[in-house]
């Protein structure tokens, strides 16, 4: 059971510490231009991200043509695209990185976990984070299975120090939800992101959040 007292603060990325949307879909918009395919809407991205690199590009191809086309080649060209347009329009959510700052500051472990390709998150993080704004910031990784999986929030906790039922789990979709269950940590949704407060219910969210300054009662 969570007690008051939680040790570390564990983030999501896309939606949760940066509104990285428009980035991303221009990258894979500019990877559909390439292959022939239609661009797809601004809004349809929400609910393309979220799940690592393969499941956003197969949501964005049209379903007809998903078995015919060469999926790893559009995955590598939308990484090459995405190298450049990253940081185009991303920007960090208000008041993210003062609450990260306090928690540091009140001696909380703060770390990263996204089922973003590992590179670019800690491209992301490096760049629109202060230096020493977190402990480890890990993203997917070959031979180790993404979120909901479990098994990236142990390795996390084990490195942090810290048991994974003293981890706040932060994120702003329903498979974020089922990770944290999953981990043992107490899931946190937050309502600025890509998903909607219903998905986040539906998958166990404890706490739902309307700003970052909600997190600091949780220490």
């Amino acid at each position: 059971m969570h007690g008051t007292d939680m040790k570390a603060f564990i983030f999501d990325l896309d939606g949760t510490l940066i509104d990285s949307l428009a980035d991303i879909a221009e990258a894979v918009n500019r990877a559909l231009d390439q292959h022939g395919f239609p661009r797809q809407p601004l809004e349809s991205f929400p609910q393309f991200i979220g799940e690592g690199v393969g499941t956003l590009v197969e949501r964005a191809v049209p379903s007809d043509a998903l078995h015919t086309s060469d999926i790893p080649s559009i995955i590598a060209d939308y990484q090459l695209h995405y190298a450049d347009t990253w940081r185009d329009k991303t920007r960090p959510y208000d008041g993210i990185a003062e609450v990260i700052s306090d928690l540091r500051a009140n001696g909380i472990k703060t770390a990263v976990l996204s089922n973003k390709p590992d590179h670019f998150t800690k491209l992301c993080c490096d760049h629109f984070f202060a230096p020493g704004s977190f402990d480890i910031v890990l993203g997917a990784r070959e031979g180790v299975p993404r979120k909901p999986h479990p098994q990236a929030g142990f390795e996390l906790a084990a490195e942090l120090g810290v048991s994974p039922d003293d981890c706040v789990y932060i994120g702003d979709s329903g498979l974020d939800m089922m990770f944290a269950v999953n981990s043992g940590m107490l899931p946190v949704g937050v309502l600025w992101g890509f998903r909607s407060e219903t998905e986040l219910r539906a998958n166990g969210a404890r706490k739902l959040i309307a700003t970052p300054q909600e997190l600091l009662p949780l220490i």
